[in-house]
């Protein structure tokens, strides 16, 4: 027998060691958060502390809303500035979690006496969440395999490029908190099915509602779930522990994912929710026969199992289809189509195609977003197939799913990056534990056993390859960090709306042209003026200058985008008319041929074109606006349509007297295009011109402000009744008739 105080020293000793390892686990993940919050700073500490890009200008003016004017206010405020002249009703159209969120946390700083302005809470919300997303990788991963996969799992999606992305400081945008959302629902449902508890059903619901109430992602959720709960009915392992799991999440879930406005009765009239619905009701099928066997005996009902379960399928298969085509259940939406064919967008929905995140991925986006974790990734699926159980089943159906929605649609990589981080750290921390181990790998068979003991050159052979591997998966986990840090700073670190450039002595040139812009028409326009521009611009117009605009990127009015599109492509006078029926004074475009800015209207021009050709075909044709070959030309060889349309002239209109300082260069040449263009005297018309038939002359509009990079160009429209062109056909129409 061993001695008792033996027993208690070791016992205090086995104590000792998890104390140190959970404070050496607890100082790492505190560690992982910083490291993932401090390296999305980059954009503050090189610029300032400010809103990037387009929608989170949107959801800025939101969340100001929410906080001066509170919830109710903000759940039924009709926003007047947007949509001109139907305007918005916001609380019924936008997910009010990021906005409730920021609001919380203004309210609790200002509660415990740090005053913070609601601007800079909003500017660091998705630094602060990403500690979060990383503790709850952390938790789901060690659920699902291992503490120390769980480490390594925080540590890769901290700095993960693919999730940085919508994550830096200044990105105000759902995905910011959504992804801590995804996450931490997916771990709460795996603790849930794996104990059959209702406590943890309960909780994945409401972080599941949590979800709902921040992104339109959350479908991604609510049919990932199902298909994992059929699959494991398809294997033969479905219990009593997931029907109870997935019958309370289901219920909770939905109820609350109801009282959103903007879902309302989706989930239960909307085809992107039939199957969570369909698996409902199947496992209620299978759980009564369940309780049928129970008392009556398996012989009795394993063969009226079957033919009743085919039955109910097709029986609910029918009421779906039957459902849909009398319209009480919502068809599939075309975002929907364009998942399964990359070309459905392209053809039918022109405006979710002109989208630069919605074109399929590339092989090269995935290794710039993921570097070594996507080479990885498919051995972390393999040891999951191999080693596979009902929890794991769900990494397996996580991983397929996203690897395939990731390809077809870049915007998802951000849904793909945590599990290829869960799945690459599972793949890096088996091969540590086997490395780095100095005790020899357990006997796989009694033939091993038998065989004879290494000697002692084989063990220092043996050694020596371990320390080789060791330093070839740290060195390859440094590369990941240098490019996790490089593409961090280069590319997901500036702010849309302040561009920077390096001059030829290395020091930085800031260029602040859209708010320069956003500056000029606050303080120098109307309260009313209306702005007419592309659709991308139309949450900045709002939020920075606080000027009403026609579109914006809510973009769920596609007839009124086609209407822009339309007074974009047509001749001035057609234009005029277009903006005259809807009231716009000043008319906004992007020209970026001075700085060789990509990124401008005539770039984005041809979609403009598609999208109002979709709602207008007698009046626009595409093909109209390529030259005789086929090509798109701002040169002298572009077709006479494009050099007329509001969009050339506006862009290009003084830009034949640029002198971009070469000697040898000629006026008028678009660094963006690399050419010269075509037309270079855009002037005003004057009085003196109408008798001529001089093209390329402004009418109806003036120039009223161009920044000093020429990037934002601003046009006054003049009224009616000045109007020297209109009055001039009028004259000349009535002349022909006498």
């Amino acid at each position: 027998m061993s001695n008792p105080a033996t027993q208690i020293v070791d016992l205090k000793s086995q104590a000792s060691v998890k104390a140190i390892k959970t404070l050496l686990t607890i100082i790492i993940l505190t560690s992982i958060c910083i490291l993932g919050f401090s390296s999305r700073l980059f954009a503050v500490i090189r610029f300032e502390s400010i809103i990037h890009e387009f929608d989170p200008w949107f959801n800025f003016r939101a969340t100001k809303r929410l906080t001066e004017h509170g919830f109710y206010e903000f759940l039924n405020w009709f926003d007047e500035r947007a949509w001109y002249p139907l305007g918005r009703i916001v609380g019924g159209t936008v997910y009010p979690g990021l906005m409730l969120t920021a609001g919380l946390m203004h309210s609790l700083s200002n509660f415990l006496g740090f005053s913070v302005l609601i601007k800079d809470v909003c500017v660091f919300t998705a630094p602060l969440f990403s500690g979060l997303t990383a503790l709850s990788t952390y938790l789901l991963t060690k659920e699902l395999w291992s503490e120390g996969a769980g480490l390594f799992s925080a540590a890769f999606i901290s700095i993960a490029p693919g999730y940085i992305s919508r994550s830096v400081a200044g990105s105000y945008d759902n995905e910011g908190i959504a992804i801590f959302a995804l996450q931490f629902t997916y771990f709460l449902w795996i603790k849930a099915m794996k104990s059959g508890s209702i406590m943890w059903a309960t909780f994945c619901a409401l972080s599941y509602f949590y979800m709902v109430s921040a992104w339109g992602g959350y479908v991604y959720i609510i049919n990932i779930i199902p298909l994992h709960i059929f699959v494991l009915i398809l294997i033969g392992r479905f219990n009593l522990r997931h029907y109870t799991a997935y019958t309370t999440f289901y219920t909770i879930g939905q109820l609350c994912a109801m009282n959103i406005p903007f879902v309302g009765f989706q989930p239960i009239r909307t085809s992107e929710h039939m199957a969570s619905f369909g698996v409902f009701g199947f496992v209620q099928v299978i759980a009564f026969f369940g309780y049928l066997k129970h008392n009556l005996g398996q012989q009795k009902m394993k063969r009226l199992f079957w033919i009743f379960s085919l039955l109910v399928f097709a029986l609910g298969l029918a009421a779906i289809i039957f459902l849909t085509a009398s319209g009480i259940v919502a068809p599939w939406s075309g975002r929907f189509y364009s998942l399964w064919d990359t070309g459905y967008a392209r053809i039918h929905i022109p405006i979710i195609s002109s989208v630069s995140e919605h074109q399929p991925t590339t092989w090269t986006s995935f290794f710039f977003d993921l570097h070594v974790l996507v080479a990885v990734f498919p051995a972390g699926l393999w040891l999951c197939v191999q080693q596979y159980d009902d929890a794991r089943v769900f990494l397996i159906i996580y991983g397929v799913f996203s690897a395939y929605f990731a390809g077809v649609m870049v915007r998802l990589m951000l849904t793909l990056t945590p599990i290829v981080c869960i799945l690459a750290a599972i793949v890096f921390s088996e091969l540590f534990n086997r490395y780095v181990s100095s005790s020899p790998p357990p006997a796989e068979s009694e033939e091993d056993e038998s065989s004879p003991n290494p000697t002692e050159e084989e063990l220092a052979v043996a050694n020596q390859l371990r320390s080789i591997v060791c330093i070839l998966l740290v060195m390859i986990l440094f590369m990941f960090g240098t490019h996790c840090t490089w593409v961090t700073s280069n590319a997901y670190s500036s702010p849309s709306v302040v561009l920077s450039t390096q001059n030829r002595d290395g020091s930085r040139n800031i260029l602040d042209d859209f708010r320069e812009a956003y500056y000029w028409l606050r303080t120098n326009t109307p309260d009313d003026a209306r702005v007419m521009s592309w659709w991308d611009y139309g949450y900045q117009i709002a939020g920075m200058a606080d000027r009403s605009t026609l579109v914006d990127n809510n973009t769920w009015n596609n007839t009124h985008i086609a209407m822009v599109g339309k007074a974009m492509a047509s001749n001035e006078d057609k234009a005029y008319e277009i903006m005259q029926e809807l009231n716009v004074d000043y008319v906004l475009v992007i020209f970026g041929g001075v700085i060789g800015y990509s990124g401008d209207d005539i770039n984005k021009f041809l979609w403009m074109v598609r999208i109002a050709e979709g709602e207008h075909p007698d009046e626009i044709k595409e093909s109209n606006y390529f030259t005789p070959q086929g090509e798109y030309k701002v040169d002298s060889t572009a077709p006479k349509t494009f050099t007329e349309s509001l969009m050339y002239k506006t862009s290009f209109y003084r830009f034949g007297e640029v002198d971009h300082g070469d000697i040898n260069g000629p006026h008028g040449f678009d660094r963006t295009r690399n050419t010269e263009i075509g037309v270079k005297d855009i002037k005003v018309r004057g009085f003196y011109l109408l008798i001529s038939h001089t093209i390329s002359k402004l009418k109806h509009i003036e120039e009223a402000f161009t920044t000093e990079n020429w990037l934002v160009r601003i046009y006054k429209v003049k009224p009616r009744k000045n109007s020297d062109g209109l009055i001039f056909q009028n004259i000349k129409s009535k002349k022909f008739k006498r």
